[in-house]
């Protein structure tokens, strides 16, 4: 039996490795097209390792379009956005979990089903809104409506996830004379480190890598972010490639760091989110 467990266990890590290469390949084939002469890159075979290292690729390639405006504006989305989603998610997910009401949890499933509604079926209804409010060509749709709840998916991990600390906790609070906002504040969150770090990194690179909303209420280029920024890299150059990857590599790195820093709250948030129903 134990035999049988290493090879079981041999297996595995086989099988995660050959995974994990798989999913580096293009990550690599992308670094590797950033720093090479534009010649060598459609050569076959391929040459993994370039004979020149064009460095320079990265600073032609940010200084070819205004790509440190559309850095600036997509990091102030993200930041405002993301902050905006974790707060409401979360304030919305603490009143399902545990705030008594009649219809509570009538609500929360119709909140729930509104995750099997396709985003097309109410694109142009809330773009009629957007357009009545004059807020085309600004920030505004892509900021406002991630304070106005959060969305369902990050509704349902904070409800699940509150409903795992204890009710005493709020029984106790309650005889020192605490409400409910205090208690969603001093008690709550504090202990919800691992769900609101989830949150965020689903929230930031959700944001980050966002493309078609930014296509549709976006017209200035000064306005654009970088996911409208690297398709015009295409528009540029037909031979700009290795710009386009080299822009490619700049725009994965905040995503890249974010993850790395709250990878240990990220998967224990994951974890433990569905324990409790």
């Amino acid at each position: 039996m134990r035999r049988v467990a290493q090879i079981t266990r041999l297996i595995s890590i086989l099988v995660l490795c050959a995974g994990a290469v798989t999913m580096l390949v293009p990550f690599v084939w992308m670094f590797d097209t950033s720093v090479k002469d534009p010649g060598d890159i459609f050569l076959y075979p391929p040459r993994w390792i370039p004979s020149i290292w064009r460095w320079q690729n990265y600073s032609e390639a940010l200084t070819a379009l205004p790509f440190g405006q559309w850095f600036f504006n997509t990091t102030y989305i993200t930041v405002v956005a993301s902050l905006g989603q974790v707060l409401s998610a979360s304030l919305v997910g603490y009143a399902f979990a545990r705030l008594r009401a009649p219809g509570r949890d009538f609500l929360f499933i119709m909140v729930i089903s509104t995750m099997l509604l396709p985003e097309q079926v109410t694109m142009v209804p809330v773009f009629l809104i957007f357009r009545a409010l004059n807020w085309i060509d600004t920030w505004n749709p892509l900021i406002v409506p991630a304070w106005l709840g959060g969305g369902a998916f990050f509704i349902f991990l904070c409800r699940q996830f509150f409903m795992t600390i204890p009710l005493e906790l709020d029984d106790a609070a309650k005889i020192d004379g605490c409400g409910a906002l205090r208690i969603f504040w001093q008690i709550i969150l504090p202990l919800s480190k691992p769900v609101l770090a989830a949150v965020t990194v689903f929230s930031v690179v959700g944001r980050w890598n966002e493309f078609l909303y930014p296509v549709i209420y976006l017209n200035s280029q000064q306005k654009y972010v970088v996911s409208i920024g690297l398709r015009l890299f295409r528009d540029l150059d037909a031979t700009s490639w290795n710009w386009l990857m080299a822009a490619s590599v700049v725009t994965m790195l905040p995503c890249l760091v974010i993850f790395f820093f709250a990878q240990k709250l990220f998967v224990q948030g994951i974890a433990t989110t569905g324990i409790k129903g």
